[in-house]
C-alpha cells in the first residue's frame, strides 16, 4: 500500500477537500504531528481511525513503525496540524525512508 500524504485545512474544516476525506477514511491508521490538534479534525468529519504520534521527537523511531505496517499492506495516511506534512513538518523521515524502500507515496 501507498503512504498518503494528506494536507489539512489552516483554519478552517471547510477547506479539506472530499479526495482527502475519502482518504482519510478508508485509511487503515493516521499518522499525525500532534493526535490532540487532529483528533478535533477527524471527529468533525466522523473519522475513527489509529493514531500514530509522529513529531520531531520520534520520527526516527515511528519511521520505522510507519515502514512496518506499509510493508503489511496497511494503508497509512500522514497529515501534520495544519497544510501539508513536510513543509515545515515532521515528515522528511517517512518519506525519505519510503523512497529508499521502493513504497510508493501518495500526495493529495
Amino acid at each position: 500500500m501507498p503512504l498518503a500524504i494528506v494536507p489539512t485545512p489552516v483554519g478552517n474544516l471547510g477547506d479539506i477537500t472530499e479526495r482527502a476525506l475519502r482518504v482519510l477514511r478508508e485509511a487503515d491508521c493516521i499518522a499525525c504531528e500532534d493526535t490532540r490538534t487532529s483528533l478535533p479534525l477527524l471527529r468533525h468529519f466522523g473519522i475513527a481511525k489509529p493514531l500514530i504520534s509522529y513529531h520531531a521527537f520520534n520520527e526516527k523511531n515511528r519511521a520505522g513503525q510507519i515502514l512496518d505496517r506499509l510493508h503489511e499492506g496497511q494503508s497509512v495516511v500522514l497529515i501534520s496540524d495544519a497544510g501539508t506534512p513536510g513543509i515545515s513538518d515532521p515528515g522528511y523521515e517517512i518519506i525519505r525512508r519510503c523512497i529508499d524502500a521502493g513504497i510508493e507515496i501518495t500526495v493529495l
